[in-house]
């Protein structure tokens, strides 16, 4: 019965960047904030997100760097909660940090103290931790709780009830399910009436087969810059210009992930593997004054050597460059430049850093995160159609709906 649960004004699940940022901004409205977490340590995937380091934000972050149906939604909290909020939070705690390339932001130490910051930030308002517990039920009975949210747990102390007049979802999206992620948030917005829209992986590496993975697989571990472009991207067409990384089933890298966002299967991707240079114009220089140099060689000036023997192998003659017919040069050329290919799918939610899709944007406040038509119920984060790119992007969106939705409950 109601008089043996425990009550708060806010129940924020998941004590992930998103809910943690949402408990500490609400707690400082001197609401009284449960935060709620199944696993046995908050922050599991700031911990291992930049290699240790936290790539906690991006300098560049703006609405055009992030994935929805509704890429307008983005706008308000990106707005009133900035990168630049959060590299003033981060400065407050002498967390130390540097940029890399393209506003990428990393703690020049351990991810463990962007962690601590936010339990340090939550601790000073009060928040109410209690992890290892499993949430059993959710629910929000018609009479006799004057409208709370009912959640009922195992763990903690044999299970406790907890009630409150609003609840936030934060408890993420399916990637990197050995860190213990679910589809918990998207079902309890089922469950509550939100539609979702599609869900699939995101920034995940992409799989090949046949003759392609052949190639991939003897390049294994071979990387270089390149442009990866989808012309059939939700919005238009898409390019990055990155790092890409040959691997045993396929394709990786930065340039890779970012485009796997962009993309569907049976879709084309397009790769510049010269991003600054004509490639055929330089096969047919080179077949002119270096006429007795092999093709692999003048190729490996080009891109990496083993990938230039690859590409010699495959697509010239065992000639010298004086002896090249110029249609073949012209050709390998057009290959490196514009290199056509259709992945047989990705590594997926194992390997996908995020969710792409989620909690169908039409069904919240862009300014709050509530639920339109049920008042109370809040969802931020990862759970949420919002993707950003690779780089900061995707913690930035944490940061910024945790704030709105935790100034609002």
């Amino acid at each position: 019965m109601i008089d043996r649960d425990i009550a708060f004004d806010v129940i924020v699940i998941g004590a992930g960047a998103a809910g943690m940022m949402c408990a500490m901004t609400a707690g400082a409205r001197d609401r009284r904030v449960l935060l709620l977490d199944h696993a046995d340590e908050p922050g599991k995937k700031i911990l291992i997100s930049g290699g240790g380091r936290c790539n906690f934000t991006n300098l560049y972050a703006e609405p055009e760097n992030f994935l929805s149906a509704n890429p307008h939604f983005c706008k308000s909290a990106l707005a009133r909660y900035t990168q630049h909020d959060f590299i003033t939070l981060i400065d407050k705690h002498g967390i130390a940090w540097h940029e890399k390339t393209l506003g990428q932001l990393f703690c020049d130490g351990s991810a463990k103290a962007v962690v601590a910051m936010l339990l340090a930030e939550c601790n000073a308002v009060g928040v109410d931790i209690r992890l290892g517990h499993r949430i059993t039920d959710i629910s929000r009975p018609e009479a006799g709780d004057q409208g709370r949210f009912r959640v009922a747990t195992a763990g903690g102390h044999n299970g406790d009830d907890f009630t409150a007049d609003s609840v936030v979802l934060a408890s993420g999206g399916l990637s990197i399910p050995k860190m213990g992620a679910t589809g918990f948030a998207h079902d309890v917005a089922r469950r509550f009436g939100l539609k979702l829209s599609d869900i699939r992986p995101g920034l995940v590496p992409l799989t090949f087969a046949n003759d392609e993975l052949d190639m991939m697989r003897s390049l294994s571990g071979v990387s270089l810059d390149c442009v990866a472009t989808s012309d059939t991207a939700p919005g238009g067409r898409a390019s990055f210009a990155e790092a890409m990384l040959f691997t045993h089933r396929g394709l990786s890298g930065p340039a890779i992930l970012q485009i796997s966002s962009c993309w569907r299967d049976g879709e084309e991707i397009t790769l510049n593997m010269l991003p600054h240079g004509d490639a055929a114009a330089l096969l047919i220089d080179a077949k002119r004054d270096r006429p007795r140099v092999e093709g692999k060689t003048v190729l490996s000036d080009l891109v990496p050597s083993r990938l230039a023997a690859a590409l010699a192998e495959r697509h010239l003659p065992a000639r010298p460059m004086g002896e090249m017919p110029d249609k073949a040069l012209v050709a390998l050329g057009a290959l490196i430049n514009r290199w056509q290919l259709t992945p047989a799918g990705s590594e997926g939610y194992a390997k996908a850093e995020v969710t792409l899709g989620g909690i169908d944007t039409g069904g919240l406040s862009s300014r709050t995160m509530e639920a339109r038509d049920v008042p109370g119920l809040f969802a931020i984060g990862e759970a949420v159609d919002v993707t950003g790119w690779l780089g900061g992007y995707n913690f930035q969106w944490a940061w910024s709906s945790g704030f709105a939705a935790g100034g609002a409950v």
